[in-house]
């Protein structure tokens, strides 16, 4: 069974396919996730969906960041697309200043074209800090 759209029988969009079933509780596995970076370091959405159970739904990480309300304590700003940039910077959005300013405050350096060195500042999970 297809998507109609104005008439047209359009074919499931298989990437979209399956999400998960109960939002709520993906969106608490992501935030529990998320609350795991480290202070100067960041992640990408794609590693956030892996590292929380649901590889492939990198998209679900944006949508339940965006219903944070304002006032939330997950440190949402340590998230940015995998080339390193600030999504919400080039989406023209407030907030891509707002997490600018939280990640250099971390020590995290954000270029002029809102990008983070991935390499360098980049979070790897069990890997070794230095202190």
């Amino acid at each position: 069974m297809g998507i109609v759209l104005s008439s047209i029988l359009y074919p499931p969009i298989p990437y979209l396919l399956p999400l998960p079933s109960d939002l709520t509780s993906s969106h608490a596995r992501i935030y529990a996730t998320i609350r795991r970076i480290p202070h100067g370091k960041v992640a990408s959405y794609g590693q956030i969906a892996r590292l929380a159970g649901m590889p492939r739904h990198a998209r679900l990480v944006g949508y339940a960041l965006h219903r944070l309300p304002n006032s939330s304590r997950i440190p949402w700003h340590r998230v940015v697309n995998a080339r390193g940039d600030l999504s919400l910077a080039h989406a023209g959005r407030a907030s891509g200043i707002e997490q600018r300013l939280r990640l250099e405050r971390e020590g995290v350096p954000v270029n002029a074209a809102f990008r983070v060195s991935m390499a360098r500042f980049g979070w790897r999970p069990g890997a070794r800090t230095r202190a």
